[in-house]
């Protein structure tokens, strides 16, 4: 086996060293990029995907065709080149995940940056503490046997001047809660200190999270504008790129903004990165493989194959992962770096601590106020913080966590939204009627929780299924436990009491039910795997990310949660379908 891998190796075109290698050119790729290459390093970027402009390529002169964004995926991953299998339990055969559903890994430059909502949070600052937070508030038999959470080994202090550096450069806008300590009006009480207000006003909002908010005041509730990556007004960055003014056209999920009013890498980042002589950028190249030296602690290379087939080993100095989390844990698999986690016995830290989200909805229906839910952004909408993280006291609910609440008008795209109440039938001239009934008058509240880790959900190498270049498949293990259903349930319930403050016609709560179902969308907020922790025993990565086995490679990204928090990272954000209902369980 090790003959064939030199002989592999042999066979790959050697190119010139670099300082810094880049694996895929997402945000955190051209995050990556900008910084190092300011700090006078020769910087290449190694994007598995083809090349995507705004003016070329997402221009305001293209259509915004919901066939081919939305149910046709265009700016995704081709399952046929790359996909993983999924179980539920390890007494289940996982099958290869043949169609999108669940969560959608981008393809291309600037990846899952594109077709974000701009949905921007910070963590708690108990986020990152949760496992002595736990502990502390409520005691260790609060904490599951099976639950394996832990402290992240950083502190949201720590980070507070990144999360203000990434604010101003994406020109988020919101409204502070909480500036140095001082409670501020109309932000959320709940958020960590932040050295100052958001760089942009919030959003105007629309009629329905007004309706929302006003419901949640009174029952007594802080609701607050969501922080949005969709610009308010104009913006000039701190590196002086512009942005314009969202249009609050409602095609922001899932597909590009033309209008340079939404922040991606190629409007915040890439207009001065790219110009720059100690960057390059290759497209349409995916490393297949991580190479060691022979005492297997340090990278050398990586090896890459373009559209043509032809392998090419590319020598750094330095090499950090910048893919979605699914790809950075498969490529440490593949390439043999670390020791894969057993569930069985616990050993191992490759894999471990898989975790996603859980949604659920609760949907309203007007007769005399028309919601207009077309005016939308991504990121536009109200929200309660009042039960996410540990804002609130879970001694008596036996489960820990929480999430927020919201009533976001994203779009009201005409194919995806088609809520109708109760009692209708699934198709016909009566369904057609009351989508036209209560296209204008109907909103879908929305609820986003945590998901805690556990031991028995984790990514490994599956036995059986390949990928296109022959390399075993990721094999995802995962499902929702108690604690996940009863932290949902309650989210739930807080959202259908303001539902009905907001004195609809009627309302309907969807509870999640079931078993975790790949099929339906659902999130990209997948996280863990590629652990972070203040020890090698039980962590992949240190506090800095990097891999505590091989000193020169650095895993970025959600692959380092330990555990997934109730907001939404940053990088990758979308919500569940607004428009459409979310079916439950196992149903496909």
């Amino acid at each position: 086996m090790e003959s064939q891998e030199l002989k592999e190796q042999a066979m790959a075109k050697k190119l010139p060293a670099v300082d810094v290698l880049l694996v895929d050119f997402g945000w955190t790729g051209a995050i990556m990029g900008q910084e190092l290459t300011d700090a006078g390093l020769q910087v290449l970027a190694l994007e598995r995907g083809a090349w995507r402009d705004t003016p070329t390529d997402f221009a305001t002169t293209f259509i915004q065709d919901e066939l081919r964004f939305y149910y046709r995926y265009e700016l995704f991953q081709e399952p046929a080149r790359e996909t993983l299998a999924f179980r539920n339990n390890t007494g289940e055969t996982a099958l290869p995940m043949r169609h999108l559903g669940s969560f959608l890994p981008a393809a291309g430059v600037g990846g899952a940056g594109i077709h974000w909502n701009g949905q921007n949070w910070r963590f708690l600052p108990t986020d990152f503490t949760v496992r002595s937070q736990t502990t502390q508030r409520y005691g260790a038999q609060m904490i599951p046997g099976d639950m394996t959470i832990q402290d992240w080994g950083v502190t949201y202090d720590e980070l507070e001047p990144y999360y203000d550096k990434w604010e101003y450069l994406c020109g988020i806008s919101g409204k502070a809660g909480n500036i140095k300590g001082q409670i501020q009006p109309g932000g959320n009480p709940f958020e960590g200190p932040r050295s100052r207000d958001f760089p942009n006003p919030p959003m105007e909002m629309s009629y329905a999270p007004v309706l929302f908010a006003q419901a949640a005041k009174e029952m007594g509730l802080y609701p607050f504008p969501a922080p949005a990556a969709n610009m308010s007004r104009a913006y000039t960055n701190p590196l002086g790129v512009q942005l314009g003014p969202c249009t609050y056209c409602g095609f922001c999920e899932k597909f590009a903004c033309g209008n340079y009013s939404r922040s991606s890498p190629q409007t915040t980042i890439l207009p001065v990165l790219m110009r720059k002589p100690n960057f390059t950028l290759k497209t349409d190249s995916e490393v297949i493989k991580i190479n060691l030296d022979s005492s297997g602690k340090r990278a050398v290379s990586v090896t890459y194959v373009d559209l043509q087939g032809e392998e090419y080993e590319q020598p750094a100095d330095l090499i950090i992962m910048t893919a979605f989390i699914l790809h950075n844990v498969h490529l440490l698999l593949v390439s043999a770096i670390g020791m894969p986690y057993d569930p069985a016995t616990g050993k191992g830290t490759l894999g471990k601590n898989y975790a996603y989200q859980i949604v659920s909805g609760v949907d309203v229906f007007y007769d005399d106020k028309l919601l207009n839910l077309f005016i939308g952004a991504g990121a536009l909408g109200m929200i309660v913080d009042d039960f996410n993280g540990d804002n609130f006291d879970h001694s008596k609910l036996g489960f820990i966590g929480g999430g927020y609440l919201a009533c976001w008008t994203t779009n009201g795209r005409p194919i995806e939204t088609d809520l109708t109440p109760k009692g209708t039938p699934k198709w016909g001239a009566k369904w057609k009627k009351a989508v036209v009934d209560n296209y204008l008058k109907s909103i879908s509240l929305a609820t986003h929780g945590a998901v805690m880790s556990y031991r028995g959900n984790y990514l490994d190498l599956d036995p059986t299924y390949r990928d296109f270049l022959g390399r075993p498949l990721m094999r995802m293990t995962f499902d929702y436990t108690d604690n996940e259903h009863k932290m949902s349930d309650f989210l739930t319930q807080k959202t259908a009491d303001i539902a009905k403050a907001m004195k609809p016609r009627e309302f309907h709560a969807k509870p999640r039910e079931g078993h975790y179902d790949i099929t339906p969308y659902q999130t990209t907020h997948n996280t863990g795997g590629a652990i972070m922790g203040a020890n090698p025993q039980e962590s992949v990565v240190n506090r800095y990310l990097q891999h505590w086995d091989v000193s020169n490679l650095f895993v970025m990204g959600s692959s380092a949660f330990p555990q997934n928090p109730g907001t939404t990272r940053p990088e990758r954000s979308a919500p569940s379908p607004i428009g459409r209902p979310m079916r439950s369980g196992r149903s496909t």
